[in-house]
């Protein structure tokens, strides 16, 4: 099962910085049973909407350039407050570092002005056909696929 837990990216500058947000509803799956009576976004969730919110600030900044994005480090994960069904996590991300194969963020959450979670992320950036010459074209259609869903995510007023 994939999670794509970033509804919307509200603001990004390449090579800098992207804000997205995640609305939580009642019919996601997931809170169900986390926890009966009394719903609320697991932590492991507020922490992936980040590292999904920074893999897109590198797609976007790399131009695209790897198809695959994996957390390698996530340090200092501070988690603040409750995320309930009705509820807007507000992600904001900042580049640190962005190196060839890796880069570095920081990370934190907001719902309703408060923070709720935050964190230091270190991404790998790397192309199957690094590892099997024969993966090229799933690279390019990997690559594809995200450049679709950033056009269905992406900010009204960046660039197409």
């Amino acid at each position: 099962m994939k999670f794509c837990l970033v509804d919307r990216i509200t603001e990004i500058t390449p090579g800098e910085s992207i804000s997205t947000i995640k609305n939580v509803s009642l019919a996601e799956e997931y809170l169900q049973d986390h926890f009966p009576g009394f719903s609320v976004l697991p932590g492991v969730l507020m922490v992936e909407a980040m590292v999904q919110s920074c893999a897109w600030l590198s797609r976007v900044t790399d131009d695209f350039a790897f198809s695959t994005l994996l957390l390698k480090q996530a340090r200092a994960v501070k988690f603040n407050n409750f995320l309930k069904p009705g509820q807007t996590l507000n992600v904001s991300v900042k580049l640190k570092k962005n190196e060839d194969d890796t880069a570095s963020f920081q990370a934190a959450g907001t719902v309703e002005g408060t923070s709720a979670v935050s964190a230091r992320i270190v991404l790998s950036k790397q192309n199957l056909q690094g590892q099997r010459q024969d993966m090229e074209a799933i690279d390019d259609r990997i690559q594809a696929a995200m450049k679709e869903l950033f056009e269905q995510i992406r900010p009204d007023d960046t660039p197409a």
